[in-house]
């Protein structure tokens, strides 16, 4: 048994009010912060996520159970009754998919993992057998989109943060109850009753960001003609170099369609000459592609001043414990290429 079910089961099932689930942050840009999630929260997040996915059932645990996406992926499963299955439990995911047993399956992966899972038939024809394949932690860029269909696999990308009890915007669109506006600057600000009570420990970092009702995120974005929500990155991705604002995010995006790209990151590090340099960070296919081809490919698409101006070969990029990339690793790497 999941070692976090039995305990999460008694705080769902309480008759007095708990005290909060406490949940770490990634800590993928600096210190982790505590996270309080108040009961009604969680319960509000997993009814919302089934509502919208039109079923509920039993989920494979394939991420940390101790940040935000790992507790909602064993609170879904409880609450419809049945136990999670924890693919470190089993020989692959293969084999943890083969062991459960109810007829909507469903489960919750961050992006590299997908990739990955794609490469392998068994895995593939695996997560093709799940009702949804939940994608959060990171953008899903059209490329791993086509994959994933074209291999019968149903990928819902989700966006939130443990301060919205997880992932609360589904393809772009809020979970029902949710708020979502954007401020002048493209910040996004999310409401609604999946929001966290605040930071352990910490009720000036509260005061800053949960205003009047409002978690205000550390994210850019704007909203198509549909209205649906297309996250740009986070603010601190729009990397100054040479005086021209350049947003990471698009640059990696743009990287992941060259054929010979199987993975890529992008970020800026301080620069005597250009202020930041912009750096890309990539794990070739066959080959590891030059950065002259790679800067070539970028201007093709996009303004030439938003070509990376360095290059880090990688074999794979480093993640935290919850498979976001290690941004503060990439960052290390980067100054012991130059």
């Amino acid at each position: 048994m999941v070692a976090a079910v039995p305990t999460l089961e008694a705080w769902l099932a309480a008759e007095a009010e708990p005290d909060p689930w406490v949940v770490e942050t990634s800590g993928s840009t600096g210190r982790p912060k505590r996270v309080l999630l108040p009961r009604p929260a969680v319960l509000a997040s997993v009814r919302a996520s089934a509502r919208r996915l039109g079923a509920s059932g039993q989920w494979l645990l394939a991420l940390p159970e101790g940040y935000v996406a790992g507790l909602q992926v064993v609170a879904r499963s409880v609450v419809a009754g049945h136990e999670p299955v924890r693919l470190e439990e089993h020989a692959s995911f293969t084999a943890a998919a083969a062991a459960m047993t109810a007829e909507h399956r469903f489960t919750s992966l961050v992006p590299t993992q997908v990739r990955r899972m794609l490469e392998v038939p068994e895995e593939a024809a695996a997560l093709a057998s799940f009702h949804t394949v939940l994608v959060g932690g990171g953008p899903v860029d059209p490329a791993l989109r086509r994959r994933a269909a074209e291999g019968g696999v149903h990928v819902v990308a989700t966006y939130g943060a443990a301060e919205t009890a997880g992932g609360c915007v589904y393809d772009g669109v809020p979970l029902d109850g949710v708020g979502l506006a954007l401020d002048r600057d493209g910040r996004i600000r999310l409401a609604g009753p999946t929001l966290f009570a605040g930071y352990d420990a910490d009720p000036e970092l509260t005061a800053q960001v949960l205003v009047d009702g409002w978690y205000l995120t550390s994210d850019a974005g704007r909203l198509d003609e549909d209205g649906r929500l297309q996250v740009l990155g986070r603010l601190d991705d729009v990397v100054v170099t040479g005086g021209v604002n350049v947003p990471a995010p698009a640059v990696a995006a743009r990287l992941l369609e060259h054929p010979g790209v199987r993975a890529a990151e992008v970020l800026g590090v301080p620069d005597e000459e250009w202020g930041n340099r912009l750096v890309a960070f990539v794990v070739g296919r066959d080959r590891q592609v030059p950065l002259a081809e790679l800067r070539d490919w970028v201007g093709a698409a996009h303004p030439r001043s938003w070509a990376p101006r360095q290059l880090v070969a990688l074999d794979e990029v480093p993640l935290l414990g919850n498979g976001k990339p290690d941004r503060l690793a990439l960052r290390r790497l980067a100054g012991e290429a130059s």
